[in-house]
């Protein structure tokens, strides 16, 4: 064995020392509010299941029903013989849900947001992005081998600098801005609007990754374009999961016909893998049914975040300003957030831990997610063991 593989152990250990290991938590049951733990039950706040659909029953028979048809593997990628009906379907679905022309299915959000900067951009281009942006997006700029500018998290003054200089200095340069639409750390809400009139004054295609709105947000669902109003003019480049509100897996770019026929030619991470499972599609298409037609889940949930917010003002803890679905209680010191976080995990609250890299030095935080199955009663489940548990904060 090489001898640098033998060195690999003293690098975890500092890592343990400094208490940003990272370890995995095996689940005995299905997602939900209510799940399975080494034989015991704990209250799930932790998951990205926004709207309680991993676990619907319509979904799974929708996806079963499309495995006894189809099969439960693609078999090859999209452009040999993996593309099949229910994923030519939700593909058709999708873009008219987001009122764009045309929509192009990935295996992950990682996987799209890598695929569409790499196809897109090239060494003499610049991708400017949010300093907090996810790290797919981070990684697909860096992979481009375009120039990358990070500005303050949505500080509108510093973009506006960095966007004016850089078009000055790379004048027959591609540009894109590429932002989170909802911040999976902060759960905050990027200013779209705002950041669609600075792209359009600077000529710069605008990007949004809409991993935790697609599903959520706006008035039917259909994310962070419905919430602020903006058309594939304004917005022309939208990557959604289907691995959260809509509780499947996979995800989606949607654009032009244009922007879709130039990532099936030049996408790598489409090109050469294979297609997503067509039951995953066919599942995926059943959550949207339910996304269109079942507007209560996004009002209850809603209300909890209202009420999650009232009750925890209560309290003596640093909750960031967010109004969506995750709720961050800002730790400060790794040590302090897994003291906490092992502590509600006895008391039956699994609230995981969040530490650097995720997130940056000195902001370690328990990262709330609340999610449409969940209950007033859970919520004050969870608001009273963390009373309890306070003097730890």
């Amino acid at each position: 064995m090489s001898r640098w593989l033998s060195d690999l152990a003293p690098a975890l250990a500092a890592r343990q020392q400094e208490k940003l290991y990272r370890q995995r938590f095996t689940l005995d049951t299905a997602q939900g509010p209510l799940v399975q733990l080494k034989g015991g039950d704990v209250l799930n706040f932790s998951s990205n299941d926004y709207l309680g659909l991993a676990n619907h029953p319509a979904v799974i028979s929708a996806f079963q029903a499309s495995a006894e048809q189809y099969g439960v593997g693609a078999g090859a990628s999209h452009l040999v013989v993996g593309h099949q009906q229910p994923h030519e379907q939700l593909e058709c679905a999708i873009a008219e849900f987001t009122g764009r022309e045309r929509a192009l299915l990935f295996s992950s959000g990682y996987m799209a947001n890598l695929g569409v900067l790499k196809a897109l951009l090239g060494k003499e281009d610049v991708i400017v992005q949010d300093k907090l942006n996810h790290a797919s997006l981070i990684d697909g700029g860096l992979a481009s081998g375009a120039q990358l500018l990070r500005y303050r998290h949505n500080d509108l003054d510093h973009l506006d600098q960095l966007l004016s200089k850089s078009v000055s200095a790379n004048k027959n340069a591609r540009k894109i801005l590429a932002v989170d639409g909802v911040f999976s750390m902060d759960g905050d809400i990027a200013p779209l609007d705002a950041l669609a009139d600075m792209c359009d004054t600077h000529d710069v295609a605008l990007m949004v990754d809409d991993a935790h709105g697609f599903g959520v947000l706006g008035e039917q669902g259909a994310g962070c374009s419905e919430h602020f109003g903006l058309d594939q003019q304004r917005l022309p480049i939208v990557m959604g999961t289907l691995g959260k509100a809509f509780g499947v897996s996979g995800a989606f770019v949607a654009g032009s016909h244009d922007l879709i026929e130039t990532l099936i030619q030049y996408s790598r991470t489409y090109i050469y893998t294979t297609a997503l499972p067509p039951a995953c599609a066919a599942a995926a298409l059943q959550s949207l049914s339910i996304i269109k037609t079942q507007p209560e889940r996004r009002q209850h949930l809603q209300d909890l975040i209202a009420y999650f917010r009232q009750a925890i003002s209560a309290l003596d803890f640093n909750v960031l300003p967010s109004t969506t679905a995750i709720q961050p209680i800002i730790m400060g010191d790794s040590e302090k957030t897994l003291t906490l976080s092992q502590a509600l995990l006895k008391a039956g609250i699994l609230v995981t831990a969040i530490r650097p890299p995720t997130v940056p030095m000195g902001t370690a935080r328990l990262r709330i997610t609340l999610t449409a199955a969940h209950s007033f009663a859970q919520v004050d489940q969870l608001i009273d063991v963390l009373r309890q548990h306070a003097h730890l904060a």
